[in-house]
């Protein structure tokens, strides 16, 4: 596995109040694979506590890198999300992606980084249940599934989705390769 994915530039989103899981499981399952996986954040070298307290510092901040630099972002849920759709840069990164077709993979109320980067419109996603209606607001087809994959979105519920998560992510990954 881990030369399939070498040279794969992989972004992890970072706020404070992150499930724990959800950040560090992908994390070390992309780097096992050979990916180069970088931690952003709205501050570089800032540190961000989980629910839990767990700690992830921002190895760069987002208004230093832009889509560009990376094959894929994966945004965890928790309530970080909500603080992260508070700072331009990071919304930004994920709407310029989105654009791009970058591969964009989020979980639990991760999707609500894919809300503010009003990239929802007519795809089918999951999520946590409880922003069920902000997804389909902004114009989503909401799927109640460990793992739903639209093209270049990855999505799932929580912490107990993330084999299907990583999975799916994987898949978008490799089909960026044909």
């Amino acid at each position: 596995m881990t030369s399939d994915f070498k040279g794969f530039r992989i972004a992890v989103l970072v706020e404070k109040f992150y499930e724990d899981l959800e950040l560090w499981y992908p994390v070390y399952r992309l780097r096992e694979a050979g990916c180069s996986v970088r931690i952003v954040g709205p501050k570089a070298g800032e540190v961000y506590a989980s629910k839990h307290g767990y700690p992830a510092k921002a190895e760069v901040s987002a208004v230093d890198v832009k889509a560009d630099d990376f094959d894929a972002i994966i945004i965890p849920g928790g309530y970080s999300p909500d603080h992260m759709r508070r700072h331009k840069a990071m919304v930004d990164l994920v709407t310029e992606a989105a654009r791009q077709g970058k591969v964009l993979a989020s979980i639990c109320h991760g999707p609500w980084m894919l809300c503010s980067a009003k990239c929802l419109k007519g795809r089918r996603v999951t999520g946590f249940y409880a922003i069920r209606d902000d997804l389909e607001n902004a114009g989503a087809i909401y799927e109640d599934a460990a793992c739903v994959r639209d093209r270049n979105l990855v999505t799932s519920r929580t912490p107990d989705d993330l084999p299907e998560f990583m999975k799916g992510i994987f898949a978008a990954l490799a089909d960026t390769k044909k």
